[in-house]
This record gives C-alpha cells, sequence and structure tokens, in this order.
C-alpha cells in the first residue's frame, strides 16, 4: 500500500482577476473565515495524513514564509521553493519540486481551491487500489473553465481536455491531483507547452490515460470552489463560517450591556463591541476591532484591528485595519486591509482615491 505523506501545495501566481486586493497581497494569505485561504488547505492535508509539504512561491516572495513558518503550528514540515523562470503553468510547478519528492508518491493542492469535508477517503482509496494518478471531480456549471473528463460510452475514464469550447459533459478536474512513484515526473518530460505557453496538467492526464496507466477517478460530493473571482471567494468565506463547528464560535472581547448578539459569533480578543450593535451569525470578528452602532449580519468576517461605526454589512469580507465610519449599506463586497471610508460633510461631492481595477457602487 502505497501511503502518500507528501504534498505540493501552490503558493504563486498573480490572481489578476482578484485586483485591486491582490495588488498588495498574495491571493493565497486572502482571509476566508478569518484565516488565510492556504491555512485551509493545509489543514485538509494535514488531516489526510501528510507530513510534509511544499509550497511554489512566486521570486522573491517572503510574505507566505511568514505567515506559514516551517509547520511546526500543524505538526508537520514545510518547506518553500521558487517557481524558475516565470509562470509556466501549474504542470511546471509540480516539476519544479521533484527534488523534494523524489521517488515518493504524491499529492498536488491548488491551495484556491476550497473543499468541505475530508479528502482522507481519496487517499485511501489511492493506496488500496494502487493507482498510477487519482483525479477528484466535481460538477460545475462552467467547465469549459477547467479541465474536463472525457468518458467513453461504458463511463470509463479515456481523457481529459483542458478548457473545452464545448464540454461533453459538465465535470471538471478541481485542484486535487494523487501520483504514485515517479510516474508525474517520467511523463513530464514527454510533453510540450500548450499553445498559451504553458505545461497543462490536463497533457499529463492525457497522457497516462492514452498509454494505459492505471487512472482513477472520484467524484467531490461535498461542495469544492476554485476561488478564482470575488463572487467566488465571498461564497467559500460564507460556506466555511458555516461548516466551522460551534464550539470555535466564542467570545473573547468586552460586549457592552445592549448589544444583540444571535447565532454563532466570534469575537476576538481586544475587541468591543457597543451596546447599539447588532450581530446575526455567523460572523466572526477579529482582534482589536472596535463596533459602534452597526449591524452585523450573517456571513461576514470582519479582520483584526478594525473600526466599523454606524456601517451595515451583510455577506461579507473585511480585512485587517479597515476603518468604516460612516452612513454606509453594504452587501457581497471584499474590502482590503487598511482601507478607510469615512464620511465627510461636504456640498453633497464625494472624494474618491480609487486605485486601479477597484469596483464601486453607489
Amino acid at each position: 500500500m502505497q501511503r502518500i505523506k507528501k504534498a505540493i501545495l501552490t503558493g504563486g501566481g498573480r490572481a489578476t482577476r482578484l485586483r485591486p486586493v491582490t495588488s498588495t497581497m498574495n491571493k493565497h494569505l486572502i482571509p476566508l473565515a478569518n484565516k488565510p485561504m492556504i491555512f485551509h488547505a493545509i489543514a485538509k492535508a494535514v488531516e489526510a495524513g501528510i507530513e510534509e509539504i511544499f509550497i511554489n512561491t512566486n521570486p522573491g516572495e517572503t510574505d507566505l514564509q511568514k505567515h506559514i513558518g516551517d509547520g511546526g503550528h500543524w505538526g508537520i514540515k514545510i518547506k518553500f521553493f521558487e517557481q524558475t523562470g516565470g509562470p509556466q503553468g501549474i504542470a511546471h510547478v509540480v516539476n519544479e519540486a521533484k527534488d523534494f519528492i523524489g521517488d515518493d508518491p504524491f499529492m498536488f493542492y491548488l491551495s484556491d481551491n476550497i473543499v468541505l469535508g475530508s479528502i482522507r477517503p481519496m487517499l485511501e482509496d489511492f493506496a488500496q487500489n494502487k493507482f498510477d494518478c487519482m483525479l477528484a471531480l466535481s460538477k460545475v456549471p462552467d467547465p469549459n473553465r477547467f479541465g474536463v473528463p472525457i468518458f467513453d460510452v461504458e463511463n470509463k475514464l479515456i481523457d481529459v481536455v483542458e478548457k473545452p469550447l464545448n464540454p461533453p459533459n459538465d465535470f471538471a478536474v478541481t485542484g486535487i491531483y494523487l501520483y504514485g512513484p515517479k510516474v508525474f515526473f517520467d511523463i513530464f518530460k514527454k510533453i510540450n507547452k500548450s499553445a498559451r505557453g504553458e505545461y497543462e496538467i490536463s497533457d499529463i492526464h492525457s497522457h497516462l490515460l492514452k498509454n494505459n496507466y492505471n487512472v482513477g477517478h472520484k467524484e467531490i460530493t461535498g461542495w469544492w470552489k476554485d476561488t478564482g473571482a470575488p463572487t467566488d471567494l465571498i461564497l467559500a468565506n460564507q460556506l466555511l463560517l458555516e461548516e466551522m463547528p460551534e464550539g470555535e464560535y466564542k467570545n473573547f472581547g468586552q460586549v457592552e450591556n445592549g448589544a444583540k448578539i444571535n447565532g454563532n459569533v466570534k469575537i476576538g480578543v481586544g475587541t468591543t463591541v457597543d451596546k447599539d450593535v447588532k450581530i446575526n451569525g455567523p460572523v466572526i470578528i477579529g482582534e482589536n476591532c472596535t463596533l459602534k452602532n452597526c449591524t452585523i449580519s450573517p456571513n461576514v468576517t470582519i479582520g483584526s484591528g478594525s473600526i466599523i461605526e454606524n456601517v451595515e454589512i451583510a455577506n461579507s469580507i473585511i480585512l485587517s485595519n479597515c476603518h468604516m465610519v460612516c452612513d454606509l449599506k453594504i452587501r457581497d463586497s471584499i474590502v482590503g486591509g487598511n482601507v478607510q471610508i469615512k464620511k465627510k460633510n461636504t456640498d453633497g461631492f464625494h472624494r474618491l482615491i480609487v486605485g486601479e481595477q477597484t469596483v464601486i457602487e453607489l
């Protein structure tokens, strides 16, 4: 039985669709349920039995290393490696880690994929059936954005096609892949860059299938999401809040008499909640925040050090050190770190200092 103990996680990329939030921070550090996105991937890997994780980074990256550390927090080992030569596709990311992986089986996990439920059964199935490769599949409304599995008339997996214009089914190959010893690295030598200049991981899987390797697949029956767009992040945040055990919602702050708190609400150390505040969970509020005369509706996370006053917020992600002091109602929003939204007595005009690719609806 080839039990998988090593994993490669992604930590690079440019995440242009998430700008301007990602203009100043690594996408994988965007908080979901007030934890960096990549922490959820690490936790899933550890729960599945992974003992060593290797994370690729953009050249010159330092923030990931500072936030994640050496893995001691999770009781495992974590190392980082730069993807040389710039972005060349996710198959290239895997090949860059071949010296870490050696001849061992491994998991490749795209850290911007959020999965509800355990992935341990997938790793156990891989080991028991002695697969050379195993793919996780999920039904999606837009399979043309992903690698799509091709099945024959007997419903046997025979190929994988990257981003087809006319997908033959509504399945996508998700960002969780399992490989047996040396299989991936042997095949990588035989593929070429695609028309878009990248080494496509679907080409690896297509080669394996067409050359009679033992390739398994397993449908993710719980919820899976590739967080490539702001709406995806907001939905993932909501579902993670709903999945979080009730016992983790604890109040470590100072709540004045009169404040109305309903449902699952977590309040961090040093946070003060004024008597005129209404909070309807699930909601997470970070440390050292100040809330006054505001209404926080379900599915909201507020980062540490934020000041929220006279604002109504619903279904949104507010990053750290935001100052929102004005008469404002927002929902389905992402507000980046260190943003200030404040009221100024004027003649009806608004003053804006707005960065590239910012979205404002007034």
